[in-house]
């Protein structure tokens, strides 16, 4: 898997993620499903979202530019 192709993964996770934390706080749960899978590797759970970030940078510097 390249990185373009990665990244575009990285911010799907993300965006999905969010929406659901979104929706969560409306229906008064949490929806958080990183923290549901990975809450108990804090390190681990705070490197996917420095990653989905990071994921999110690449894809606005290279917009386009992927194949």
């Amino acid at each position: 898997m390249n990185l373009c192709k990665a990244a575009c993964l990285l911010v799907l996770i993300g965006a999905l993620n969010w929406g659901l934390v979104g929706i969560g706080h409306f229906v008064g749960t949490d929806l958080n499903v990183v923290n549901m899978i990975l809450g108990g590797w804090p390190a681990v759970e705070n490197l996917v979202y420095v990653l989905v970030g990071l994921s999110g940078v690449h894809k606005l510097v290279n917009s386009g530019k992927c194949g």
